[in-house]
């Protein structure tokens, strides 16, 4: 059997037959059924080339003539060949020049057509890929990936798929408006009469890889929009965000534009909540005018488990002394779930006298001076956890662990063997949010309005990935 596969191109003058394969197909075998990933990557790489090619050819004709006033415009010869860059291979154009007409003044006397038509040399489609797979993947096996399923160059590699997604990721930061103290405008009565908000705002965030030895501080956070007004069902809409402490010039802003894409109005009910860090809560003020700012209980009982453990160390030759801390570090954490910062501090006082001089508690009094200093520092942001808790309010960051591991863990570790420079990670953490948050596509579509009309990448899908 012979399958002889064919293009016909039709155009205003006629129709044209390019040959594209001939296929020639014996006894059927299980591995022989169909085309084999070759011979499709054959196929549509040949395809690809035809395509362009004749969409060059008509858009150069129109560009023969004069726009202003029909005059057929001279040729000058071409300049040296163009390569565009595609999802099914490299095509080769010819490039000529053109001379301007003289009925308009020009300030130079002959042009490139294509000049402006291929910027980039590259097709918006395969740009996405590469930054799509290496936010998710590393470089080199997303190079790997690109090769095994496509006809892409043969030359394509991690360095270039590398400058590809930092190009796409500083176009992005350029799009940011200037970062500012302020974000608040108007005044309450304006406020007053906004249409109702959607559901509250919850954010929480806090410093990844923090003061440790050949680490920098990625500040990583989540959005949750509770629900939106109106509409059939109520899902949490989240959004994530991360960026490089130290190289960034625009945090506040960044968070800014994430809360306003999700409807953020100053009418709106919105919560921040952090770890107690100075950097998180710097980046978090002025951004609503009635937003609440919270420690999280999260952190807290995370401290006061860490003393608890210690306290245990004593069971056997302190018995009494493990007992009096289990019974005090409870105590403590009861006033802070209940939002009494006085008595908690005056518990965590006590504990700190009854720790001192006690031979073999060095560890555990140590803990909990940093304890003292940590609920001391933050006692202004110290709510009644319980009672929100009982409202069905937010009281944890718990949920923000989840956006570190897949934000920063899962693409950024030592195991992926890379060394991360500040302008690279801060780079890759815009692209990475975008493709677990879905909005990746969204960007491109805004930059090429024709970029995959009626499509749409599903959150989960992206997320699982």
């Amino acid at each position: 059997m012979k399958v002889r596969i064919q293009v016909k191109v039709s155009t205003e003058g006629g129709e044209q037959v390019e040959e594209i394969t001939l296929l020639e197909r014996e006894q059927p075998q299980l591995e022989t059924l169909g085309l084999s990933l070759a011979e499709g990557k054959d196929i549509l790489k040949k395809i690809q080339a035809v395509v362009v090619e004749r969409q060059l050819d008509e858009f150069l004709c129109r560009e023969r003539c004069c726009p202003e006033c029909g005059k057929r415009r001279q040729s000058k010869g071409y300049s040296p060949t163009t390569t565009f860059r595609t999802v099914f291979g490299n095509v080769s154009i010819k490039n000529p020049r053109l001379h301007h007409c003289n009925c308009q003044p020009h300030e130079e006397q002959t042009f490139s057509p294509l000049k402006v038509l291929l910027a980039g040399h590259i097709s918006p489609e395969l740009l996405y890929l590469e930054t799509r797979w290496a936010s998710l993947i590393p470089f080199v096996p997303t190079a790997e990936l690109l090769h095994e399923v496509l006809p892409v160059d043969e030359k394509l590699n991690a360095t270039t798929i590398r400058n590809h997604l930092l190009a796409v990721a500083e176009r992005i930061d350029e799009e940011l408006g200037e970062e500012a103290v302020s974000f608040i405008e108007g005044c309450p009565r304006d406020w007053a009469e906004l249409p109702p908000p959607d559901g509250p705002l919850t954010i929480g965030g806090f410093v990844r890889a923090a003061h440790k030895a050949g680490h920098f501080e990625v500040i990583v956070g989540k959005s949750v929009l509770a629900f939106e007004r109106g509409a059939e069902r109520e899902p949490e809409t989240t959004r994530r965000f991360g960026y490089v402490q130290t190289f960034d010039t625009k945090p506040r802003r960044r968070v800014f534009e994430l809360l306003k894409s999700q409807g953020m109005q100053a009418n709106q009910q919105v919560v921040f909540l952090s770890d107690g860090g100075e950097d998180v809560r710097e980046v978090q003020n002025y951004l609503n005018p009635g937003a609440e700012h919270w420690l999280d209980w999260f952190h807290i009982t995370m401290r006061m488990t860490v003393l608890s453990q210690q306290a245990k160390g004593f069971r056997e030759t302190k018995a009494k002394l493990m007992e009096e801390v289990t019974k005090s570090l409870e105590r403590i954490k009861h006033f802070l779930w209940h939002g009494n910062v006085y008595q908690a501090m005056q518990e965590i006082d006590g504990l700190d006298l009854d720790l001192d001089g006690q031979e073999g508690a060095e560890k555990l009094a140590k803990g909990v001076q940093e304890l003292s200093i940590y609920v001391r520092n933050n006692q202004g942001f110290i709510p009644n956890f319980g009672e929100r808790y009982r409202q069905g309010e937010s009281v944890s960051t718990a949920f923000v662990e989840s956006t570190v591991n897949q934000v920063v863990s899962k693409r950024m570790v030592k195991r992926q063997q890379m060394q991360w420079s500040l302008r690279g990670a801060h780079l890759l953490l815009q692209i990475r949010t975008r493709v677990l948050d879905g909005k990746l596509e969204d960007t491109f579509r805004r930059w090429y309005p024709n970029f995959r009309p009626n499509a749409a990448t599903p959150v989960e899908a992206v997320s699982a990935a």
